[in-house]
């Protein structure tokens, strides 16, 4: 007995020598692993191919099994990994799952495990199977994922262009429709991030970066933005960009985006036109409003003194003072006259539609009103200090340039300081691609925190000069306004005042 005993045992021995080196001879990855009831496990078995390429040397051979496997597997997967072994011999069955490694010369692979499950004579799960390693099969699935997903946005997009951003590596692709957006091709060289971000105009980078975060740190459910982008042939378009981030890593740090691209340059020149168009109907509603108080203020003025002169003479017998009323009458009547002529010239001014517009030398109407107003300046030693180059020229209106240069001068002398010799610079400055017309004087000065939103009102006198009207600068105003310009004041009491015209012209 002990004779057959032994003779089984050797061929036992034998046998498994056998079969352990023919298992060592293939190149399939063939592993025997046994958890007992403690759930420790061991490993039984591991042939040469699989020891070799997942790196595993003697002394991790004699190791915690646990210790290697969770050195091996990519962290993200090692609870699905114990778990999915956990599961598969509770209910003694056959094992499939598939996972990620991270090993150190190969780098992160992809594999598929599939074990058939036996018990033995100690009551262990003995897992015999095989690895299979799936990187390749993997890659694929994710580049199709990721065609699907440009693809479906594309869909989604309709004719729009599709950009699709990585994070980490800063690169960038666009679809030919994004690329067409800005003048680009296929042969153009477009593949990072960075080369988007500098063709961004510089007024309108912080507030698409302040998008873009509020999307990444989640505060919005995607990222919108209208900002100017610069075309290969070097003009400014108006590109709406609208994407999701759809991938995380495990801190949370955004890896990809995709979105889409559009040209919206013509709704935002429509919306500009718009914005243009009511600015003009606002001006001219408080022109209206101008207007209807000029006219029940002043001419209801005027009719109180006639409706009150009359009941005088109605009631009076006194014909002295009937006739000191008729010369009130009279003086009356002037004013009414008067204030219907300044109406009606408001009225020409403002109802014109198109202005006539010439190609005038800033200098030959200067000097016409130096001619007018000669005695003027002499009589206020006045000293003019023309700085405007002689051939300056502007598109303006001829009488309304006439008017401009008469109404500045006049009031800079009529307001000139009593305790110093007058003195009025005219500038021509080209700023900014505007044309500008500079009027400044040594004269009173006008207090602007006091009389400022009233200063360009009409009959707004500001100081106590017998000849003052109050209708000189509001008329100036109307006429600069009517051929698309604007003027500006700045002034100090007992320093001075200075105009700036500028004109609707652009530099050419």
């Amino acid at each position: 007995m002990k004779t057959n005993l032994a003779t089984k045992t050797l061929e036992f021995q034998e046998n498994y020598s056998y079969h352990k080196r023919i298992l060592n001879l293939i190149p399939d990855l063939v592993f025997q692993i046994t958890v007992n009831s403690s759930t420790d496990f061991y490993f039984s078995y591991l042939n040469k191919s699989i020891i070799s390429f997942f790196e595993v040397n003697q002394f991790e051979l004699n190791c915690n099994p646990l210790v290697v496997i969770k050195s091996r597997i990519h962290p993200d997967d090692r609870e699905d990994f114990f778990n999915s072994i956990f599961l598969a011999k509770d209910c003694n069955d056959h094992w499939h799952h598939e996972f990620r490694v991270v090993l150190a010369n190969k780098g992160l692979l992809w594999f598929r495990a599939v074990a058939t499950i036996d018990t033995d004579e100690n009551g262990s799960s003995v897992f015999i199977g095989s690895l299979t390693d799936i990187t390749d099969i993997k890659l694929r699935e994710i580049k199709i994922i990721e065609s699907e997903a440009r693809y479906q946005f594309a869909l989604e997009a309709s004719h729009n262009g599709v950009w699709d951003y990585n994070f980490k590596t800063d690169k960038v692709y666009f679809s030919k429709e994004a690329l067409v957006l800005l003048k680009f091709d296929a042969t153009d060289h477009f593949e990072t991030n960075s080369q988007w971000d500098a063709r961004v105009h510089p007024e309108d980078f912080a507030q698409y970066q302040e998008a873009l975060q509020q999307h990444i740190d989640g505060h919005t459910p995607y990222y919108e933005n209208v900002k100017r982008v610069l075309t290969k042939d070097g003009e400014y378009r108006w590109i709406r960009s609208k994407g999701e981030i759809i991938e995380r890593d495990e801190a949370g740090a955004p890896i990809r985006i995709i979105g889409v691209h559009s040209d919206v340059t013509q709704e935002k020149e429509k919306e500009k036109a718009m914005q243009h168009q009511m600015e003009i109907i606002s001006k001219q509603n408080n022109r209206l409003l101008n207007f209807a108080h000029i006219v029940s203020h002043n001419l209801r003025s005027h009719t109180g003194n006639f409706k009150m002169l009359i009941n005088i003479i109605d009631e009076t017998q006194d014909q002295a003072q009937k006739d000191e009323c008729f010369g009130f009458l009279k003086a009356t009547s002037n004013a009414l006259s008067e204030t219907i002529d300044h109406l009606k010239e408001l009225v020409d001014i403002q109802s014109t539609i198109i202005h006539k517009k010439e190609n005038l030398n800033l200098n030959e109407f200067l000097n016409q009103t130096f001619e007018v107003l000669s005695n003027e300046i002499k009589e206020h030693k006045v000293n003019i200090v023309n700085l405007i180059d002689r051939k300056e020229t502007v598109q303006f209106n001829p009488a309304y340039l006439e008017s401009l240069f008469l109404n500045f001068t006049t009031n800079a002398i009529k307001y000139s300081h009593p305790d110093r010799t007058p003195e009025i610079r005219y500038s021509f400055v080209k700023e900014k691609g505007k044309l500008m017309l500079v009027i400044q004087d040594n004269g009173l000065g006008i207090n602007l925190n006091k009389h400022g939103e009233k200063l360009f009102g009409m009959y707004k006198t500001f100081h106590q000069h017998p000849n003052a009207r109050g209708i000189g600068l509001f008329m100036t105003k109307s006429q600069i306004e009517s051929m698309g310009g604007t003027i500006e004041v700045e002034s100090q009491v007992n320093v001075g005042t200075t105009f700036k015209i500028n004109f609707s012209n652009e530099i050419q």
